[in-house]
């Protein structure tokens, strides 16, 4: 026990840190019923302007503090509230895509500000020792656990023992009842949003001395803190805070064990395993309900023969662009290999009604198969078939929580599910292994010779207009309508005897096998695949360029793996310092805006009106009824505990 208590110190300080995040995404999500996705991205901001503050400008770091927090929770927090006013209510994967963009927005800024190296972030904390059982205690872990613990505590009487506390844990609730008792609904989410956006900017400086300045870090490590919100069900300040603590101790605990290299991912992901398996674990009904009004829809189908003549010059164009693309070429062949993995997202989000941020662990796993099984000397047709095929019983584990889980819930379970991955199974043999990247061949083809670059787009082409015909097949037939019914409505569903289940487990395997065809052909088209390309925030960004790209569940893929790929081979050299803040400015208009994005611009030169209507509609055209009422027992959005 005493070779562990070094390891406890340091979990109880940086889980402590954890609690405060943790609590400032809860507090948010409560008061405003928007998950926030950027939560971190807050907290590298807070982190970087506390650094200008007192090491550019030389300002005392007591004042430096109080600045950069109460600047970012001001701004930041009324910034925020005004995003959450367009957002309220809204599908999950529109409020997602919405703080997802946000996110890219703000890293990309600090990167383009700061550039992307680590910068020594020095210590502003005593660093004087002490010693506790025998364990050497840096006096500034302490001052970091008692602050922690009193705002914890308080915020927690604030919120209980408050009128305006009482108003915050029910303005999502009823903000006519909350204007009728005098108070302004939007002012009271603002004080949220701000003490939000507060906790996360002292979150981020409080831990920037330990990791170090750097944005794409401190943007990603901070959303650790999703454990501890699990841990507290996503309603209790307390029970998040001493989540926290327990994702602190367990990741330091971790680390003492972890002596292999695929054992070191086990401690980093530990906040993931803990979010993963709470979700997994706990019963719905004990997870707090945002009752959903859709505001967004998919776009109307065109007539049939519209709809024929625009798909006859799409692949009209699509088989011309070798003789125009020139050395963009090969970006082209890089879009078409990412597109079945869109296809799938698509018939996942705008079809089915669930959602996916581990689609990036599906496409890598069919990556790495793809690539073994040509080194075994299989056929490459066949081994690219095999590769999807591989990745369905990956589909159906990701199924288990989509079964029990929907909304944000199963965003989170997802995306947990493909950090664990990436952090434990990317480094393993099976995989990508020590070597960290591996070798695939491209294919000779009926005759094509794919290891040129017109050849393989052509081989390209064949496997993506073959997987969007199956899409464009599964959504005519029975089960297209039945992944409709289940996207409008579940529980009509099953009062027709059909099993909901079955239902949500098959569209899960499709989507993952179409992922790992699409990991396959990615593997070809580079000839050398890495597991630094299938990231799990990837994963964000490509639901986010899908939902820019508009609503349509066909043209969208095609549309976001050009905005991917394409359009930045085009751009100028100096638009890769911009593209990041690029993608996350258009995914907040997008979300903002309904017609912004490009679904919605070809809907106005449709002229078609119903596709802007606030009605939700499916693709068949036929209208839908609002969204179900929260299941009984289900806790209300205000109850903050």
């Amino acid at each position: 026990m005493k070779d562990l208590l070094p390891f406890i110190v340091v979990g109880l300080a940086s889980g402590s840190i954890y609690g405060l995040a943790g609590i400032g995404l809860v507090l948010t999500y409560r008061t405003a019923g928007v998950f926030n996705f950027a939560h971190g991205a807050i907290a590298a901001v807070g982190a970087f302007a506390f650094y200008e503050l007192r090491t550019i400008h030389g300002l005392p770091w007591p004042i430096a503090l109080v600045i950069a927090v109460a600047g970012v929770g001001v701004v930041g927090g009324s910034l925020l509230a005004w995003l959450a006013r367009y957002l309220a209510g809204a599908k999950t994967e529109i409020s997602l895509v919405a703080t997802v963009g946000l996110l890219l927005l703000l890293q990309g800024f600090l990167i383009w500000k700061f550039g992307g190296n680590t910068r020594i972030f020095p210590p502003f904390l005593p660093t004087r020792t002490v010693s506790v059982a025998g364990v050497s205690v840096q006096y500034g872990q302490i001052i970091i656990m008692i602050v922690a613990a009193l705002l914890a505590v308080g915020l927690y009487l604030f919120l209980r023992a408050t009128t305006i506390g009482a108003v915050m844990r029910g303005v999502v609730d009823d903000r006519a009842l909350v204007s009728l008792s005098g108070y302004s609904p939007d002012k009271v989410q603002r004080l949220g949003w701000m003490l939000g956006a507060g906790l996360a900017a002292l979150s981020g400086v409080l831990i920037a001395p330990s990791l170090g300045l750097d944005a794409s870090l401190l943007t990603l490590l901070v959303v650790q803190a999703f454990g501890a919100c699990a841990i507290g069900l996503f309603s209790s300040l307390p029970l998040t805070y001493a989540g926290g603590l327990v994702v602190g101790i367990a990741s330091a605990v971790a680390t003492k064990f972890g002596t292999t290299r695929v054992l070191q991912g086990v401690a980093p992901s530990v906040p993931f395993l803990i979010l993963f398996l709470a979700l997994l674990v706990v019963p719905a009904r004990r997870l707090a309900v945002v009752q959903q009004r859709p505001k967004f829809r998919p776009h109307l189908v065109l007539p049939r023969p519209v709809m024929r003549l625009a798909a006859g010059t799409a692949i009209i164009f699509l088989a011309l662009v070798p003789w125009f693309a020139g050395v963009r070429l090969t970006s082209f062949n890089a879009a078409l290999a990412v597109v079945p993995a869109l296809l799938s997202l698509a018939l996942l989000v705008y079809i089915s009604g669930s959602i996916s941020l581990c689609h990036a662990a599906f496409a890598a796993l069919g990556a790495t198969t793809f690539a073994h099984l040509t080194n075994f000397g299989l056929p490459w047709l066949l081994a690219l078939v095999l590769a999807g095929v591989a990745v369905i019983p990956l589909g159906l584990i990701v199924s288990i929580p989509a079964i029990r889980l929907q909304g944000i819930y199963l965003a989170l379970a997802t995306f947990g599910f493909g950090i664990l991955l990436e952090k434990v199974a990317y480094p393993a043999a099976v995989m990508f292994g020590t070597i960290g990247a591996r070798q695939a061949p491209r294919p000779h083809f009926l005759g094509i010779d794919g290891t040129t670059e017109r050849g393989f787009y052509f081989i390209a082409l064949m496997v993506v207009l073959t997987t969007t015909a199956l899409v464009v097949a599964l959504v005519r037939n029975r089960i297209g309508r039945l992944l409709r019914a289940m996207g409008d409505s579940p529980t009509a569903l099953a009062t027709h005897g059909l099993s909901v289940n079955v239902t949500r487990v098959l569209v899960f395997c499709l989507a993952a096998a179409m992922a790992g065809v699409s990991g396959g052909l990615m593997a070809s088209q580079a000839g050398r695949v890495g597991g630094t390309g299938f990231t799990s925030f990837q994963s964000l960004v490509w639901l986010a360029v899908l939902l820019i790209a508009g609503r349509r569940p066909i043209l969208a893929p095609f549309l976001a793996a050009a905005l991917l790929v394409v359009v930045p081979a085009y751009a100028p050299g100096s638009f890769v310092n911009y593209q990041t803040m690029l993608f996350g400015a258009a995914a907040i208009l997008a979300t903002v805006l309904p017609e912004f994005n490009l679904g919605g611009l070809l809907a106005r030169l449709e002229g078609d009106r119903a596709a802007r209507s606030p009605v939700r509609s499916r693709t068949d055209g036929t209208a839908t009824a609002p969204a179900p009422l929260p299941p009984a027992g289900a806790l209300p959005v205000g109850g903050l505990s």
